[in-house]
């Protein structure tokens, strides 16, 4: 299943049953569409050796997201919390996802990073404003060293994100990926921010997120 969309993702509902740890079945994330990157923060320079596939799943509790990453190399901190959280986790490779559900203030939204080795961050960003989001994520990670790619799970309570969810649903997204230790590293985004330099942090060039029923539902 490929995705030739460059401005739309979709999650789709999740219907099977989850795994022992919650998570939806390996099986399972083939029926979601996948959101695939490959180009640097300005829609240039684009590596398939690091391209980053996303996929979602929802339910009235979780927000499920599946990163693949491939990769050239893997640098990571050594040192987190015991609970994994590590600050100024960008300074290493990871893959993150800005969310910005219906009736965010304009530049308000929610930035959520995880590590290869699983380390993960979760913040509230707003003008002037950074603070933990505290929403109790659970992860899983694993790397495929033979194929170069690793791979994180992400289960987000949806209380952490919306007050009320509520169908049908459209969010403001965008996915991005960071790899290598020193400059120049490779920034590459979903949706190009298009800044002279790397900058993340540019919610009006965010794509739309769609919640459907089914895949089957998603437009041709």
């Amino acid at each position: 299943m490929s995705d030739i969309r460059t401005d739309t993702a979709f999650a789709v509902r999740m219907t099977g049953a989850q795994d022992a740890e919650g998570f939806p079945q390996d099986r399972a994330w083939e029926t979601a569409p996948p959101t695939c990157f490959s180009a640097d923060w300005q829609g240039k320079n684009a590596d398939k050796q690091r391209e980053t596939q996303v996929r979602l799943f929802w339910n009235p509790e979780f927000l499920f997201l599946r990163f693949n990453a491939f990769y050239r190399s893997i640098t990571v901190f050594a040192d987190s919390e015991s609970s994994g959280r590590r600050d100024h986790l960008w300074d290493r490779d990871v893959c993150e996802v800005f969310l910005q559900p219906p009736g965010s203030a304009a530049r308000a939204y929610k930035e959520i990073e995880v590590a290869p080795n699983g380390s993960w961050i979760d913040l509230e960003i707003s003008p002037g404003q950074k603070r933990d989001m505290g929403s109790g994520l659970r992860r899983r990670v694993n790397i495929d060293e033979r194929n170069k790619q690793w791979h994180a799970v992400l289960a987000l309570p949806m209380k952490s994100l919306v007050e009320h969810f509520k169908m049908p649903a459209v969010w403001r997204v965008n996915f991005f990926r960071v790899e290598g230790v020193l400059e120049p590293r490779f920034y590459s985004a979903w949706r190009p921010t298009s800044t002279p330099e790397p900058n993340f942090h540019v919610p009006e060039a965010f794509g739309a997120l769609v919640f459907t029923e089914a895949a089957s539902k998603i437009p041709g």
